[in-house]
């Protein structure tokens, strides 16, 4: 792990992210056919860099959708409480659904998020979260997971701290 000019610790590195999401991508496209109907979902905000490097990397076809659910607000921790404040447009009924998160920490957030979905008419519901925290031994495992995290306050690629270091193109804690 190296230090950046802002005091941050490199935990994984824009070229170590990269090769990750691709062969993630690759795990995904075998994963299902054309006849799912693939609608890929990325929770908002973190997940956004993910999923748009993710979702060039998968094969098969797919439609693209967004929600909004958090249990952070501004904090470093999570609050316990779940806020979904915008649903997907797309009609996922009797449709393969792939939920894209930034990162699984308490499994909060994804233990109310499947049932939503799957109360939608979803035929099937997946998720894929880049980090898992794996703080909780009941949380919610995802289908794939690109990294296994370290419990630290993390941000960039998508993650931030207070709106703050989305924007960085690697992963660092704080």
């Amino acid at each position: 792990m190296t230090g950046d000019r802002a005091g941050h610790e490199i935990v994984y590195s824009e070229e170590t992210i990269s090769t990750r999401v691709r062969e993630l991508g690759s795990e995904v496209s075998d994963a299902y056919s054309e006849e799912d109907r693939l609608v890929v979902i990325g929770v908002l905000k973190g997940s956004f860099l993910f999923l748009a490097d993710l979702v060039r990397a998968i094969a098969v076809p797919h439609e693209i959708d967004f929600l909004i659910a958090s249990s952070y607000g501004d904090a470093m921790v999570s609050s316990g409480q779940v806020e979904f404040r915008c649903d997907p447009r797309t009609d996922v009924k009797g449709r393969a659904v792939l939920l894209v998160e930034d990162v699984i920490d308490s499994g909060m957030t994804m233990s109310k998020l499947v049932p939503r979905i799957e109360s939608l008419g979803a035929s099937r519901v997946d998720v894929i979260s880049l980090l898992h925290k794996r703080v909780s031994a009941e949380s919610l495992e995802p289908r794939w997971v690109g990294f296994d995290a370290p419990k630290s306050f993390l941000v960039g690629y998508g993650l931030d701290h207070a709106e703050a270091f989305r924007h960085l193109p690697y992963i660092a804690s704080i």
